[in-house]
């Protein structure tokens, strides 16, 4: 029976595909469609809005209209079927590979062997013609001969870029996110990087387009434990000034899971950054399809 009564309106224009809407909704009334957030059905919604804080757009209003009444026992079923879904997937999955042996944990402190020891790496632009000079190549006289050394005749150098090497972006180590301090001094008003760990192998040019100027964390979500991440990532925002957060994830099914996890941290964390999530697809390319 259709009642006039509060529930959500959410203005497509202004939402930004971030998804957090969709795990702060305790109903399950919301879901991501083509990039969108959308009430998939009236009576899933009891108009009570838990979404609206999750939202950093303020996409998310409530309204009064003629609408369907809430259905308490739709909502249990629909999130009855959810949970068996999940657990579904979930026993689908591979046994998650244990990465160290040694009695430890990394957690807050991560671990104290030697190679993840933390440390900010400073990164300078170099400009090619002084590399270049560095390396002898410039100046090649007509014989072949640069300070001694034979060259090959006329030899004529063309820079590739104009201005700086291609070179690591990589700003910190560690970089895995199960062995990072949560209390590293570099994670203060910094841009993150939470990066699948295919990604980097995929897309080409991640280190120009996606590490650089950020501080970067990796994982896997098909293997690692993403209730571990998602409560890991919610200390790192809640101990630090993160600026923004920009996750990069593949497009195949079981690399969901790192979306979740950030997300949720979000929601633990209880504060709203600026959030943007790429594809990438199976074949290197940036896409906005996922499975």
């Amino acid at each position: 029976m259709s009642v006039v009564r509060k529930i959500v309106e959410i203005n497509e224009e202004k939402c930004n595909g971030c998804g957090l809407c969709v795990t702060a909704c305790h109903e399950g009334a919301i879901e991501m469609i083509d990039g969108k957030a959308k009430l998939i059905k009236d009576d899933y919604c009891d108009g009570l809005g838990d979404c609206l804080p999750a939202c950093p757009t303020d996409a998310i209003n409530i309204i009064e209209r003629e609408a369907v009444e809430y259905d308490e026992e739709a909502v249990e079923k629909r999130m009855k079927d959810m949970r068996e879904m999940k657990k579904q997937t979930e026993e689908k999955k591979h046994v998650p590979v244990q990465g160290h042996k040694h009695g430890h944990d990394h957690g807050a402190g991560g671990c104290n062997c030697q190679g993840t020891m933390g440390k900010t790496i400073n990164r300078d632009k170099k400009d090619i013609k002084s590399l270049i000079k560095e390396q002898g190549l410039l100046n090649v006289t007509a014989n072949g001969l640069n300070n001694g050394k034979f060259v090959k005749p006329a030899m004529t150098i063309t820079p590739r870029v104009n201005t700086e090497i291609d070179g690591s972006q990589l700003m910190q180590w560690p970089v895995q996110l199960k062995l990072v301090n949560v209390n590293a001094p570099y994670f203060e008003n910094a841009d993150i990087l939470i990066a699948a760990d295919c990604t980097a192998y995929a897309y080409a040019n991640f280190h120009r387009d996606f590490i650089k100027g950020r501080i970067t964390l990796i994982g896997c979500p098909k293997l690692d434990d993403n209730d571990f991440y998602k409560n890991k990532l919610a200390q790192i925002i809640k101990e630090n000034n993160i600026k923004s957060i920009k996750v990069v994830r593949m497009s195949v099914p079981c690399c969901r899971g790192i979306i979740d996890s950030v997300k949720g941290a979000i929601l633990q964390a209880g504060t709203i950054i600026p959030y943007e999530e790429v594809t990438i697809d199976t074949e290197g390319n940036v896409t906005n399809k996922s499975f």
